[in-house]
């Protein structure tokens, strides 16, 4: 049998966590998922809730220029600690004979 194009999905760890929120908030929280319910399928309002992070933590533009900015940064650092550098190791050629 053929394996489908997706291929097996990952596994993905679940984290449990304890929210508070103003009442205000959960009224419209509770409205917007009786307005998705209607529109989709039937969910629960706390189940709306880690999409909903995930699409502001994408949508933040200033997080994700700083992130790209840790992430280059993280990258000199990488290249300062690389084997060329002086740190007192021995470097291997890639063909794996162990000559230096």
């Amino acid at each position: 049998m053929a394996d489908l194009k997706l291929g097996r999905l990952p596994k993905v760890g679940v984290v449990r966590m304890t929210l508070a929120m103003p009442e205000p908030l959960k009224e419209e929280l509770d409205r917007y998922a009786a307005e998705h319910s209607r529109l989709y399928e039937p969910v629960d309002a706390a189940a709306l809730i880690p999409h909903m992070i995930e699409a502001f933590i994408r949508s933040d533009r200033g997080y994700r220029s700083r992130k790209a900015q840790a992430a280059r940064g993280q990258g000199r650092q990488r290249e300062a600690r690389s084997p060329g550098a002086t740190n007192g190791t021995t470097r291997t050629d890639p063909g794996g004979d162990g000559s230096a």
